[in-house]
């Protein structure tokens, strides 16, 4: 489910006068408060430059420091296609040694990762184009060494060699619903966050691929309402307790085409969230994952033998978070994160398996590594360091000595490195600040400004945004949770104000960060028709530790909505709010949490809006289910006493549910038997459902429709 959803629209403010009124028209149609990015930048190989895209589609050779334009590398009509169409730049990535790129034409997307498309390779010094396949398809990929591209079609396995213009089959036994070769199945691509399975070893001699065999996987079906009689769409989703696709790893040699297949162990029901080269071109990383998700190993697999052993493991009471490894060009060594400690730190650990050592140390978790400077022995790294709400830009020795915080702007950072380390792009923000993106050497010497989002800024002081604020928030275990609280530009303490959370609140996310985009603009619309905007993360969320984490184990729901019960609580005691007006949203487990603020917090919350909710965790896929929940027959209690559909019979205020009927994601069962559930018990509801509409509910006018909808039901019922 990971993080989903709870972006969407994310544009936040600056206070001033309100002189403009926000409109639906103006977020759904018109794009009036989109922030600047900066479109087709790269860094180049040679530290000095980058690439971007100019206005009009060229693209462009640029010089870091001095931000002049170096080369056209590409003018937007050299790339035509077999009928001489000029083809756009704006989709494309680049080979290894930036003397070519894949264009991709018309990408079509499958899930919420996965795509397939028309491809080309484009030479740029003989300016030839190559198609790669007549029809579209997957995972367009160059080989390190730049002579050969891989994709999938058709769950099979292809190579092109561009000096022959011969293709490979590599696999043939693939089949729709039955075997897929080098691309996931739907709940790996959904929940370990990746969907091309295949990678080339560094010499680009090997290709190492997964094998699903998704044979018995049960069925799911959807209706598509496309035609007279409506199309069945039938794929394989593993819900909580069913049973997995077999997987295998194979390694493919390009040049004898042999084909051997790694040792994972005898152990079937087992999961490989990741493969990845080593430096050693004939050692391939293989991450093994128990069912229970509580035991992962590291394996180095043998690409002429298939042979394997334990390089590292890692064990833990609740689960283990899935990792990349970082392989070290000594090829001795790997970097790793881990909340092994308690909280999410780095890690040096030897390939040998006998040496380990903790980079880093305290009550901060890191949410990701940025770069590893081999050469002056550097990592840099992104932490939640100032406080859970903070992502600070971090650096510390390959030794462990010298931690660094290379940026005191608090707030957040994302950041960017050039090839050798020596100038770094961060796009920063703050809850009350939009994204500035600018180039500093590696002393953090700031050298130009890209995009500083000005137009964006002065738009948003036209329009009034409200600054939302920082809030802690008691809990009746004697906790402190994190919220923010957007209040009107009006704000007048005297009065009483309604109150409507918005809330995800599942395992890992956060909600309640110092970045731009935490508050979106619907929010903001709301605030200045007379609402307090309020959201609290709870017990589960992220960046404050692995018990804090992790202590929803086994009963997703129960701590999550007794914190957010407990905040409305609290919040209806402040003399500005009108305890008897408090609302709740949600969408997907904020959905499900939407659910149980309308059922077991009846007596706090008078409405609730729930879209694409998860009514009950046997419904959804077991990847992520079971990682928290362990499988329905082993912990069914956990699975009832929290599922929204045992206490229907509680609601008391308005209630609005909201699904797409296309869903592949959060099925639209759920909302479904939760209807049926409240029919049972003659409870009054409203709904809403979207034909042929995804987890995400967009395209066309839908999003307008949405939030139209969901507007008015605030209005009239808080």
């Amino acid at each position: 489910m990971r993080k989903i959803l709870f972006l969407l629209l994310c544009i936040p403010f600056i206070v001033t006068a309100q002189t403009k009124q926000i409109t639906l028209d103006d977020i759904y149609r018109k794009s009036t408060f989109r922030a600047e990015n900066v479109p087709g930048f790269n860094s180049m190989k040679d530290g000095r430059y980058y690439t971007e895209l100019d206005n009009s589609g060229n693209l462009l050779k640029k010089n870091f420091v001095t931000g002049e334009t170096v080369a056209t590398l590409i003018s937007k009509d050299d790339i035509k296609d077999e009928k001489g169409n000029v083809l756009s730049l704006r989709d494309y990535e680049w080979s290894d040694d930036e003397a070519k790129l894949l264009l991709f034409v018309n990408r079509e997307f499958i899930y919420r990762h996965s795509s397939k498309a028309i491809v080309y390779a484009y030479n740029i010094a003989t300016k030839k184009v190559n198609k790669i396949d007549s029809g579209k398809i997957m995972h367009a990929t160059y080989s390190p060494d730049n002579s050969k591209v891989a994709f999938v079609k058709n769950n099979n396995l292809y190579f092109k060699n561009l000096a022959t213009n011969k293709t490979t089959q590599i696999t043939k036994d693939g089949k729709w619903n039955f075997i897929i070769n080098g691309n996931c199945d739907w709940v790996y691509e959904e929940e370990f966050g990746f969907t091309r399975a295949f990678q080339w070893s560094p010499k680009s001699n090997y290709l190492a691929y997964y094998r699903f065999d998704e044979t018995k996987v049960p069925t799911y079906a959807f209706a598509v309402y496309d035609s007279l009689y409506p199309t069945q769409y039938t794929y394989k989703y593993p819900k909580a307790g069913e049973v997995n696709s077999e997987i295998e790893i194979h390694i493919y040699d390009t040049k004898t085409a042999a084909n051997i297949k790694a040792d994972i162990g005898k152990e079937k029901d087992i999961y490989i969230p990741r493969i990845a080269w080593t430096k050693d071109n004939s050692k391939l990383a293989v991450t093994w994952l128990n069912r229970l998700q509580n035991d992962m190993r590291f394996l180095s697999a043998d690409a002429t033998t298939g042979k394997t052993s334990i390089f590292y493991e890692e064990k833990n009471k609740y689960y283990v978070d899935v990792v990349n490894i970082n392989f070290l060009n000594d090829g001795k060594h790997f970097l790793i994160n881990s909340d092994k400690d308690g909280f999410n730190q780095l890690y040096l650990e030897s390939i040998n398996g006998n040496e380990e050592k903790q980079l880093t140390k305290g009550k901060f978790d890191i949410a990701n590594i940025e770069g590893v400077d081999e050469i002056n022995k550097k990592v840099y790294f992104i932490a939640a360091y100032h406080s859970p709400l903070t992502k600070d830009f971090c650096s510390v020795d390959l030794d462990g000595n010298n931690f660094k915080l290379m940026d005191e702007r608090i707030g957040s950072h994302n950041v960017r490195f050039n090839a050798d380390f020596t100038f770094y792009t961060d796009d920063y923000s703050t809850i009350t600040k939009p994204s500035n993106i600018s180039i500093f050497d590696i002393n953090g010497k700031v050298i130009r400004t890209l995009k500083d989002n000005s137009k964006l800024a002065k738009t948003i002081a036209d329009y009034g945004f409200a600054n939302a604020e920082f809030i802690k928030i008691p809990t009746s275990k004697g906790e402190i949770l994190n919220g923010w609280m957007l209040k009107p530009t009006n704000f007048d303490a005297t009065k009483k104000y309604p109150v409507l959370f918005c809330n995800y609140g599942g395992p890992g996310s956060q909600q309640v960060s110092d970045r731009w985009g935490v508050v979106n603009t619907w929010q903001q619309m709301l605030a200045q028709k007379g609402y307090i905007i309020v959201s609290v993360d709870n017990t589960g969320t992220g960046f404050r530790g692995e018990e804090f984490k992790k202590k929803t184990y086994l009963q997703l729901g129960k701590f999550e909505i007794e914190d957010q019960i407990d905040a409305a609580k609290y919040l209806g005691t402040l003399p500005y709010i009108d305890a008897k007006r408090i609302g709740h949203w949600g969408w997907s487990f904020g959905g499900f949490m939407s659910s149980l603020a309308i059922t077991k917090g009846a007596d706090v919350f008078k409405a609730a809006i729930a879209v694409a909710p998860v009514t009950s965790w046997r419904f959804y896929d077991n990847i992520y289910t079971e990682r928290y929940m362990r499988t329905p027959q082993e912990n069914a209690k956990g699975y009832d006493d929290n599922s929204p559909l045992n206490f229907t019979n509680k609601i008391k205020g308005k209630f609005l549910i909201i699904h797409g009927t296309a869903d592949d994601n959060v099925h639209f069962q759920n909302s479904v038997m939760m209807i049926d559930k409240m029919i049972n018990n003659n409870i009054e509801f409203e709904s809403g459902y979207y034909p042929n509409k995804n987890h995400g509910i967009r395209g066309g006018n839908t999003s307008y429709h949405l939030y139209n909808k969901m507007t008015n039901f605030i209005l009239n019922n808080l």
